[in-house]
């Protein structure tokens, strides 16, 4: 992962040093690559969840560059439900730092059209996968510690995390 690339998304987003960037991954496996220890509960939630808008914040590997995790000793993971987004997960073998395409506090993209309206001009290309499908951000669970702790609440809702827990 290159500091240099991550230091230009904060930048292009206007994103706060403070808030890390979560990465793509195309399965567990791949996970299992940036964090210290995939927990089975992290496990059956990819097996419920995955892919799909469930983004787990799991304790990282020293080899995810700081700037990614803005200082923090945990990196969020999602394996992201859009069949071009997950081939080009497969074909490049590692994850990738990829915030949601707006400028922070703004919202989301829903299409190629919204991403260009935010960095026309500022971004080599965008790759159009049609429409969003659920046009909202995914459910964000830290497994870092107990009790574990819905960050963000999203796509995924809140009552079928807890199910699969059964807590």
């Amino acid at each position: 992962m290159d500091s240099g690339v991550v230091k230009k998304i904060y930048e292009l987003k206007g994103r706060p040093a403070i808030k890390p960037i979560s990465l793509l991954v195309a399965d567990l496996h791949v996970a299992q690559t940036v964090c210290t220890e995939i927990p089975e509960s992290a496990r059956l939630l990819a097996e419920a969840f995955w892919p799909g808008p469930l983004t787990m914040v799991l304790p990282r590997r020293d080899t995810v560059p700081d700037i990614v995790a803005a200082g923090g000793n945990t990196i969020g993971v999602r394996c992201p439900d859009h069949p071009m987004t997950l081939e080009f997960l497969r074909l490049a073998g590692v994850p990738a730092a990829t915030p949601s395409a707006n400028v922070s506090d703004m919202p989301s993209p829903k299409s190629a059209e919204d991403v260009l309206a935010y960095f026309d001009g500022l971004i080599d290309c965008v790759i159009d996968g049609g429409r969003c499908v659920l046009g909202i951000e995914s459910t964000v669970l830290s497994l870092a510690s107990q009790p574990y702790k819905i960050l963000r609440q999203g796509a995924l809702p809140e009552d079928e995390i807890w199910n699969v827990l059964r807590l």
